[in-house]
């Protein structure tokens, strides 16, 4: 019977403490081993316990292997919410279960530190190439107050940031959002991620390790889907939008933001880009073509390179006329 699996699991003072951990965020197994001053073997094993009763997940990032619990998204259960609700009143009410916490999660500032400064480090080996393409284009501040302001102030639900790369958009929307999944490839971009984005709320916030055109999510399962600076890395931008509407549940949303067309060949060298830009009228073709209805198109010019922002709604939804004028 599950309950008597999820007691049995939880008939441990170091289990529960896991629990208590992964309820504040996603944690590594070396990491929470660090935490509990355990060996990694002994910790893994306590894992094994915690996910075997469905108290937690595991899911591998290269030679890592991260945990969260099995609360705050679609694949969780009543009874780990009831768990980690249990968890909590015990916190407050247990003086001894308090004391340890306490010391848990002053080990866990100690992550937190380190995983903020290898972000930083990272971000050191690569600020000058950055710096120079951020240069071409408008302002971060004034294309994300414009993307903010076209989505609107609806809830955006499930939300899925594809190629979320520094964590800067998951961040942005997290507010606004029931859940958000963070998706990168690279396992370096997922580490800086993490660091940015380790304040958030551990139920609010997934990262997942996934190609753009593979996505590792069962079909209709999001609201929102973001793609910020992600398109132009794609060989076949085409496969990219049909995979990101299989995931897009009826009248879900896409916001595409990336440069309209342009001449700048030396990007193909200096920062890997596969395409220079979009026109408006492929975007609309492309999105057509996966299943979307695409609005009018918002464009942000005050740099050598166009941003342009395409919003575009999953088949089943109202038409506008906007998104009339743009399809024809």
């Amino acid at each position: 019977m599950l309950i008597e699996t999820t007691m049995r699991a939880l008939a441990d003072s170091t289990r529960l403490r896991i629990m208590r951990l992964l309820s504040t965020m996603e944690l590594a197994v070396g990491e929470l081993a660090q935490v509990l001053g355990q060996s990694q073997p002994r910790v893994s094993r306590h894992v094994a316990i915690l996910c075997d009763a469905g108290l937690a997940q595991r899911h591998r990032e290269g030679s890592w292997v991260f945990l969260r619990a099995s609360v705050g998204n679609e694949r969780g259960n009543p009874v780990g919410e009831a768990v980690a609700r249990l968890l909590a009143t015990a916190e407050r009410e247990d003086p001894d279960f308090a004391a340890k916490c306490a010391e848990d999660r002053r080990q866990l500032g100690i992550v937190r530190g380190t995983r903020e400064q290898s972000a930083a480090a990272y971000f050191a080996r690569h600020a000058d190439e950055w710096d120079e393409l951020r240069k071409l284009h408008s302002d971060d501040a004034v294309v994300e107050k414009a993307l903010l302001d076209a989505l609107g102030d609806q809830s955006l639900g499930q939300l899925l940031d594809i190629g979320t790369g520094s964590g800067r958009m998951a961040e942005l929307f997290a507010p606004k959002a029931d859940h958000v999944v963070a998706l990168d490839k690279s396992l370096d971009m997922l580490r800086v991620a993490r660091a940015k984005l380790q304040n958030l709320p551990a139920d609010g916030i997934e990262l997942v390790q996934g190609d753009f055109v593979s996505l590792p999510f069962a079909a209709q399962r999001f609201d929102t889907i973001v793609l910020h600076q992600v398109l132009h890395f794609a060989q076949d931008p085409a496969a990219v939008l049909a995979e990101a509407a299989r995931v897009t549940r009826a009248v879900g949303r896409i916001a595409i933001v990336d440069f309209a067309a342009h001449d700048r060949e030396e990007l193909r060298d200096r920062h890997a880009h596969a395409r220079l830009g979009f026109s408006d009228a492929a975007v609309a073709d492309l999105l057509t073509e996966a299943g979307f209805t695409p609005a009018k198109p918002i464009s942000l010019d005050e740099g050598e390179l166009t941003v342009k922002i395409w919003l575009a709604t999953r088949d089943g939804g109202p038409v506008s006329a906007d998104a009339k004028e743009v399809a024809r």
